[in-house]
């Protein structure tokens, strides 16, 4: 009977983190530079656990801003070529909307997702500040940029997230590469 029960168990615990991950939609520049894509924070799901971010092997943001990231998470795919460099901007529909972003490098082969990230190369996130930075201006867009590739390409996955909670909203997705 507890054999019966542990396995009941571990199905409904691999139903749960299922559920949690996030479906990825992927993109392509098609040989362009620069792209762009339209989204609704409606089509991703909350994370329950974030904890992801903080870990030593991805420092994505502190967890003393996670607050900015429990809403909606809508995730993107796209490949960084070698040598190319890439700039990632989200721009709500609604200019007070209260969105952020975040964005990681991982191997090209490699499928790692959100919330189950273990590790990555490189992430980096933007979002509301919470005091004004002098000499410089923030405006209802976040970007991510620094996302680099030397002389191996990297996938790399795309987060929009409505900050405090906010699961609805329209967006413009851009991404801009530059290729050496």
């Amino acid at each position: 009977m507890k054999s019966v029960q542990l396995i009941i168990y571990f199905i409904l615990i691999n139903t749960i983190m299922i559920a949690q991950t996030p479906s990825v939609t992927r993109i392509s520049l098609d040989g362009k530079t620069t792209g762009s894509i339209q989204g609704k924070l409606e089509a991703g799901i909350k994370l329950s656990d974030l904890s992801w971010a903080w870990s030593s092997a991805n420092a994505c943001f502190p967890e003393t801003q996670k607050q900015k990231f429990t809403g909606n998470h809508v995730l993107y795919e796209i490949e960084l070529p070698s040598y190319s460099e890439m700039t990632v901007t989200v721009i709500p529909d609604d200019k007070n909307a209260d969105f952020s972003i975040y964005a990681y490098q991982i191997g090209v082969t490699k499928n790692d997702i959100v919330p189950n990230l273990s590790t990555c190369v490189r992430c980096e996130a933007d979002h509301k500040w919470d005091y004004k930075k002098r000499g410089q201006v923030q405006d209802h867009t976040r970007t991510v940029k620094d996302l680099v590739a030397i002389a191996n390409p990297f996938k790399v996955i795309i987060g929009v997230v409505g900050s405090n909670g906010l699961s609805t909203g329209g967006y413009t997705l851009q991404v801009n590469m530059v290729t050496k």
